[in-house]
């Protein structure tokens, strides 16, 4: 058995994506100045580097991401790798998912890791709307890839976080999948639990294992 961490650690130097809350983490207390222990203030918004999001995202009144099915986060899952030259996934690189409940997309976003202080990107690749719909119609219960959105920068509405959200498909964005091979593995994502402001989504602490 092999564990791979596909977390993007929380650090106040990793990218952000435009408009959300920047990352501020400080020590409060220390040791070294003779406080009676180490204690760290974290600061950030619930899309920060590796993170889910809850249907109430986008779409007012729906499930927050407390409430979220743990069996959705927990099991087998696929790694499909997208060539490097694609841009948008369409419904032509989803070929032999079947059955597959938990699908990640390995792109050519997770070289953007490599040079985070180069700053959020907006050339990333994302699903399009008619490979959202064959997911949503096939019954997947997490779809995830390798940058901050699964969808276009500036889409208008966002219809591709819609089409998933509106069947509680839970969406795992900003992972971390250099060095991982596509195939099966299984996925434990636990997102962080809290109660307040409009539950639309948090950081989650992500990883494969190959048996």
């Amino acid at each position: 058995m092999k564990i791979f961490d596909v977390t993007v650690p929380i650090s106040e130097g990793v990218p952000i994506y435009e408009g959300d809350p920047r990352v501020q983490i400080e020590a409060v207390l220390k040791l070294a100045d003779g406080g009676v222990a180490n204690v760290s203030h974290l600061c950030f918004g619930a899309h920060t580097a590796t993170h889910v999001d809850a249907p109430n995202h986008f779409i007012e009144g729906t499930r927050r991401v407390d409430e979220l099915e743990l069996e959705k986060m927990i099991g087998p899952c696929r790694v499909v790798e997208v060539p490097d030259d694609v841009m948008l996934i369409e419904p032509e690189h989803l070929m032999g998912l079947e059955g597959v409940e938990r699908v990640l997309f390995k792109t050519r976003n997770s070289a953007f890791w490599d040079t985070p202080e180069a700053g959020f990107r907006t050339d990333f690749t994302v699903l399009g709307l008619a490979g959202a719909r064959l997911l949503s119609d096939a019954g997947v219960k997490l779809v995830g890839i390798d940058y901050l959105s699964i969808e276009a920068f500036g889409s208008d509405g966002h219809p591709v976080h819609i089409t998933l959200l509106v069947k509680e498909i839970v969406i795992l964005e900003g992972l971390d999948l250099r060095g991982i091979e596509p195939g099966d593995y299984e996925i434990t994502c636990l997102p962080l639990k809290y109660i307040g402001g409009t539950g639309d989504g948090a950081p989650a602490r992500t990883v494969l294992v190959k048996r």
